[in-house]
C-alpha cells in the first residue's frame, strides 16, 4: 500500500511494531507531515508517561519530526495551560499511548485542550493516532473493561462515555490477541445504534474523513454491524445469562481492505479479493 500524506484519524489495536518496519508508526509519521510533521505525544494513559512519551519521541526523533511535546498531563487542570493549547492549535499530528483509558478519559474529557483536539481532527487538520487504550476512547461510548472467552453476556463488558472522536463507533483493541470477540458483540447487542470496530495488534484502522476505513498492519479489524439485528434478549435477561443476538452482521478484514461506514458495506480491496 503506497503511504499516504492525507491527513486521517488512525486507530491501533496496541503493540504496534516499535522496532522493525514500524509501517503503522510511519504512517502515522507521514501523515503528520513527515519531517514537517510536529508532532504531540499524549501519555497519560500510562502508569509511567515519561517513560512511554520519551519512547515515541525517540521513535518520530529518529524519522526525522521537525517539532516534538509530550504533552504529560497528570491533572484535569493542566488541559488548560496555554503553553499545551498552543501547542495542540499548531502540531500536525497528535499521538494518545496506551496505558488506561479511564484515565485517559478522566484526564481529558471536556477539556479545552481535548475539544481542540477533537475538533481538528474532526475537520482533517491534523492526524490523530491512539493505540490501545488511546483506541478505545474514539468513539461516544467507551468499553472501560470486561472479561473474554465467554459466551456474549451482559457483564462481560463495561461501557462509559468515551472522547467522542467518531462517535459511531464502540471500539475495542487486542482484539483477537485476547480473545474479546464476545465482549464487542455482547457491548454492541446493548448498543445497537453504533458500530463494533475490534482492532488486532500491530493492525489500524484507518478514517482519512471521506467515509471509507482502511485497513492497515499484520492483523484483521473485525466489523460488528448491528444494523440488520433482529432480535436480542439483551434488556430482559440477568447479567451472566447468555445473550439472544440475531442477525448480526460481521466482517473480518485484513490489509488493504476498505469499508464504506456510510453504507455499511465493504468496498474493493487493493487485493481486488472483493
Amino acid at each position: 500500500m503506497p503511504q499516504s500524506t492525507k491527513t486521517a484519524i488512525m486507530i491501533i489495536g496496541g503493540a504496534e511494531d516499535k522496532v522493525h518496519g514500524r509501517e503503522i508508526l510511519t504512517n502515522f509519521f507521514n501523515r503528520s507531515g513527515a519531517t514537517d510533521a510536529r508532532i504531540a505525544i499524549i501519555p497519560s494513559a500510562s502508569r509511567e508517561p515519561a517513560v512511554i512519551g520519551e519512547r515515541y519521541r525517540e521513535i518520530f526523533n529518529e524519522m526525522g519530526a521537525k517539532g516534538i511535546e509530550i504533552l504529560d498531563i497528570r491533572d484535569r487542570e493542566h488541559c488548560e495551560n496555554p503553553v499545551l493549547q498552543n501547542y495542540a492549535e499548531n502540531c500536525t499530528g497528535v499521538f494518545m499511548t496506551g496505558g488506561d483509558q479511564l484515565r485517559l478519559c478522566g484526564l481529558l474529557a471536556d477539556t479545552l485542550l481535548m475539544n481542540t483536539i477533537r475538533q481538528r481532527a474532526q475537520r482533517g487538520e491534523i492526524t490523530l493516532a491512539g493505540t490501545s487504550a488511546g483506541a478505545a476512547v474514539m468513539g461516544h461510548y467507551m468499553i472501560a473493561g470486561g472479561g473474554s472467552g465467554e459466551s456474549p453476556n451482559r457483564s462481560l463488558v463495561d461501557i462509559t462515555t468515551g472522547l467522542g472522536i467518531i462517535p459511531e463507533l464502540l471500539v475495542d483493541q487486542h482484539f483477537h490477541n485476547r480473545n474479546r470477540m464476545a465482549r464487542l458483540m455482547s457491548a454492541i447487542a446493548g448498543h445497537a445504534d453504533r458500530l463494533g470496530i475490534g482492532i488486532d495488534e500491530d493492525t489500524c484502522a484507518v478514517f482519512e474523513g471521506d467515509g471509507l476505513m482502511q485497513v492497515l498492519g499484520k492483523g484483521t479489524v473485525t466489523v460488528i454491524d448491528p444494523q440488520d439485528m433482529t432480535h436480542t434478549n439483551q434488556h430482559h435477561v440477568g447479567a451472566t445469562d447468555p445473550l439472544r443476538i440475531c442477525n448480526l452482521k460481521v466482517h473480518v478484514l485484513v490489509y488493504g481492505d476498505r469499508y464504506d461506514l456510510r453504507k455499511r458495506t465493504p468496498v474493493h480491496s487493493c487485493s481486488g479479493s472483493f
